[in-house]
């Protein structure tokens, strides 16, 4: 199925990601505040909200007309 092959390898992506971010909580190698702990994750929650919408809507929206604006 097309969407896992896609999905699955995006998915993936993001994992390493996360993992590589991981890695800048070693505080040997870096300096950082709470705060700025705080505004990195509240950005990425923030980007996975709205992702995860995108996809409760798509599935809310199935079966449905889409909307036409008319005069």
């Amino acid at each position: 199925m097309r969407f896992e092959e896609v999905a699955g390898s995006r998915v993936q992506l993001v994992l390493d990601r996360i993992d590589s971010l991981s890695k800048c909580a070693n505080k040997k190698n870096y300096e950082y505040t709470e705060k700025d702990i705080q505004k990195m994750f509240r950005a990425i929650n923030e980007e996975l909200r709205k992702a995860k919408m995108k996809f409760e809507d798509e599935l809310s929206d199935s079966g449905k007309a889409k909307k036409v604006f008319k005069f």
